[in-house]
């Protein structure tokens, strides 16, 4: 499944059946786990976000996220955040991704993570502009423990460049 899919579900609670939000972008972690969600904001310009970790996430599919509770929901501070998918000064959205030896492989559009393996990210996928993006399609790098988030890229082992694939549309579990 890709992060971008998830953006704007609405996250319900099973206890009560209510709508708590809609999802506004997600938390990463620097070992490429997603380390939870944040819903969408009231008030643009307050450092405090609506959070709920990854392991408070009782389901996730298609149309909906579900949580066990009001009490998944937590207060927690921008700064606080190691890097989100899309929004925010920490953003792995748009990050070049370039390898050990200089080769610029392209910019990451999407995220994808395989519900069976829970939260961790399995690949990334790299567009390298529009127009190759519509002549040959976007490219899919799976992950590895190698690759480092940095604050202005992505470093991936040397030979990375050999491993890009075709984007897969959808990894479902």
């Amino acid at each position: 499944m890709k992060l971008q899919e998830m953006i704007g579900l609405p996250v319900f609670d099973i206890e009560e059946g209510k709508k708590m939000g809609k999802i506004h972008d997600f938390m990463i972690g620097h070992n490429w786990t997603i380390l939870g969600l944040e819903l969408e904001r009231k008030a643009l310009f307050s450092n405090m976000l609506k959070t709920i970790a990854w392991d408070d996430i009782i389901a996730y599919g298609e149309d909906a996220v579900m949580i066990r509770n009001q009490q998944a929901i937590r207060k927690m501070k921008v700064d606080n955040i190691q890097f989100t998918y899309s929004l925010g000064k920490k953003k792995l959205c748009d990050l070049p991704v370039l390898t050990e030896d200089g080769l610029m492989l392209g910019r990451i559009s999407d995220v994808y993570f395989d519900q069976k393996m829970g939260n961790t990210i399995i690949g990334l996928e790299i567009s390298d502009g529009f127009v190759t993006d519509i002549i040959e399609g976007r490219k899919w790098l799976p992950c590895t423990s190698d690759m480092v988030i940095g604050e202005n890229s992505v470093v991936v082992p040397p030979m990375s460049e050999e491993c890009l694939d075709n984007a897969i549309h959808s990894v479902n579990g």
